[in-house]
């Protein structure tokens, strides 16, 4: 029962995100007719932008919900770390300071889709949060942040002309292809670490290693629309990582 509503809380609340970052993106000018990546609704014209928002604010509702069911059984951590959640993934490109516009996003994802879901959900199945749950969330943190350097590579140019100083407008197209390969070698060499300190199946996960360096160099020669292949790459890289480590874990 816990562990269901954990995973269905964690989805509304990645749900209420991205639509909230399809209406805000739209609402600030960021997504453009020039937009080189995926179909955004509210930008497209395919959806009214307060569907959208209304949709966002919806499914945080129904987290919200569902996060009463998880406070009673983690208690104040779990309150703390539940409403953190839901007010940023609003703030994330909403509000008065909104995080992706100010070189944020980054670590944003690195802390609420790596850290705190994957020791989150460990304390409430367990009670308690180990160094090894720690390992394993700075690793997946590592390759959800990597989905969002990706984008953000993608988008320097149209983020830049709107405004969206993202961390890729910071730190330029060279530091932001560094910072990507960075966060793949952190990632092996985090799993690495918790393989040797568990032992056992958890070596699986390291079979992750060879697709990591390809997209590494998948992501060195790819440019503009070209990165969205990067990006579809690197969300397969996550999903395979997360398998092979649950399968590890199993075994």
């Amino acid at each position: 029962m816990i562990a269901a509503a954990t995973l269905l809380a964690a989805v509304l609340i990645q749900v209420a995100t991205n639509f909230a970052n399809d209406y805000y993106d739209f609402f600030h000018g960021a997504d453009r007719e020039d937009r080189l990546g995926p179909t955004r609704v509210t930008q497209a014209g395919l959806i009214q932008p307060g569907t959208v928002r209304n949709a966002a604010f919806a499914s945080l509702l129904l987290a919200a919900v569902l996060g009463l069911v998880l406070i009673r059984e983690g208690g104040w951590p779990i309150a703390v770390i539940g409403i953190a959640g839901l007010v940023c993934a609003v703030a994330y490109t909403g509000g008065p300071y909104p995080l992706a516009y100010h070189g944020l996003g980054d670590l944003f994802v690195f802390i609420f889709f790596g850290v705190i879901a994957v020791c989150g959900t460990f304390y409430l199945q367990t009670g308690t949060v180990s160094l090894h749950a720690a390992l394993a969330s700075a690793a997946v943190g590592s390759l959800a942040t990597a989905i969002l350097v990706v984008n953000n590579l993608r988008d320097i140019a149209t983020d830049e002309r709107s405004g969206k100083n993202t961390m890729a407008v910071r730190i330029g197209e060279s530091g932001t292809r560094r910072q990507y390969a960075g966060l793949l070698v952190a990632s092996v060499a985090l799993s690495a670490a918790l393989a040797t300190s568990v032992g056992g199946g958890v070596w699986l996960a390291l079979a992750a290693a060879p697709v990591a360096a390809r997209e590494i160099m998948n992501l060195a020669s790819r440019e503009g629309e070209a990165l969205n292949n990067s990006l579809a790459g690197t969300a397969r890289l996550h999903l395979l990582y997360g398998v092979l480590l649950c399968a590890g874990l199993l075994i």
